[in-house]
């Protein structure tokens, strides 16, 4: 079975220029707990590109959670917001990345994009 935060990681790190993060500047640290320790990663956003990086960086937020609930995240089969309403992911520092973070993961299984399923509708019509 692959790592689905490590695939996410490297899908945000590879992607490119990202529209979505062209306005975002700041550095998230993730710290995810598990039964043999702690992972950390980083994600560095500047105007639009993404750097990931495993060393020590300072960070204007820092998201902790546990390996299993983020993997979830990245599947799309939970959402960070409401991870955090549960308490299952906190946050210091900056909570505008918890709200970046929710238009990053994955979206849930068998969702459809509305312009999609708005176009669906106008051809059954």
């Amino acid at each position: 079975m692959s790592d689905p935060i490590g695939a996410f990681f490297d899908r945000l790190a590879g992607g490119g220029y990202e529209r979505l993060l062209r306005k975002t500047r700041g550095t998230v640290r993730f710290e995810l707990t598990g039964d043999d320790g702690v992972d950390l990663w980083h994600l560095t956003i500047a105007d639009g590109r993404v750097a990931v990086s495993r060393e020590p960086l300072d960070a204007d937020a820092l998201i902790c959670t546990d390996r299993a609930s983020f993997a979830r995240m990245t599947r799309g089969e939970a959402k960070p917001l409401a991870a955090w309403l549960r308490n299952d992911l906190t946050i210091d520092g900056q909570f505008g990345f918890v709200v970046l973070l929710e238009r990053l993961v994955a979206a849930p299984p068998g969702a459809r994009h509305p312009r999609a399923m708005a176009g669906d509708r106008q051809e059954s019509a």
